[in-house]
């Protein structure tokens, strides 16, 4: 596996079929921000357009867009779309990732990825 970001094949049926209900788009987007109560969290919403900045991987047909600082907390993640009892979301499998919060809504980096 590269070092970029990957989708199951679950997640890149939803991703595809959010997509083309909603109009399209450019691909997903997905980073970290800093917040929570273990440092940081995910983001993840539809990419309207790519920006000469952002960093571009495909993953099972799905166009992938993140930036080089997300990129540094994110590499090598596997996204995958889960449904858990009444619930459905994405699963991030992040090798980067040292600790989850309690509510399992932020986490923390390893040191060697910052």
């Amino acid at each position: 596996m590269s070092e970029g970001i990957h989708l199951t094949e679950r997640a890149a049926a939803h991703v595809k079929n959010f997509l083309t209900k909603n109009g399209g788009g450019a691909g997903l987007r997905v980073a970290v921000k800093p917040t929570g109560c273990s440092g940081y969290q995910y983001v993840v919403q539809p990419a309207d357009k790519i920006d000469a900045e952002d960093l571009v991987f495909v993953s099972r047909g799905v166009t992938v867009v993140t930036d080089e600082d997300s990129l540094r907390y994110l590499a090598g993640t596997e996204l995958d779309f889960v449904r858990e009892g009444l619930n459905a979301g994405f699963k991030f499998n992040n090798p980067n990732v040292q600790t989850t919060c309690g509510c399992g809504e932020s986490f923390n980096i390893k040191d060697s990825a910052k």
